[in-house]
């Protein structure tokens, strides 16, 4: 199963903007920038709201251009499509980052994902 993504050239500005335009959906774009290219998957966003409310958001910057959503199996790995979005709109992605990086909601899943950390390797 493939999802639809617009190509490099369909991606708009104004669609960016608007998607971007949503904390919880800059907050995954923060998150994501942290990961450094690394595919994460849905169940990663938990903390940021329900499964179907994350859903809607994944749907809105896959459909906006900003992310790729690959479908393996039941998982759906998602990533910034850094390198369309920085020839499309060069500095655009680094600005929205540098400001997203730091959100108290990226913050709250990072420190989730170390504790769980810890938690495994202490037993």
């Amino acid at each position: 199963m493939t999802l639809p993504h617009p190509t490099a050239d369909q991606i708009t500005l104004s669609n960016v903007l608007v998607a971007l335009g949503d904390p919880t959906r800059l907050a995954i774009v923060g998150y994501l920038a942290r990961r450094a290219g690394r595919p994460t998957m849905c169940l990663n966003f938990t903390d940021f709201g329900s499964k179907t409310n994350i859903s809607y958001h994944l749907a809105k910057l896959r459909e906006a251009g900003i992310t790729r959503t690959e479908v393996s199996g039941t998982s759906r790995l998602i990533t910034l499509r850094r390198d369309d979005l920085d020839i499309r709109f060069p500095g655009l992605l680094d600005s929205i980052i540098t400001a997203a990086v730091d959100l108290p909601m990226v913050k709250k899943i990072e420190d989730a994902e170390e504790e769980a950390l810890a938690q495994g390797e202490a037993r």
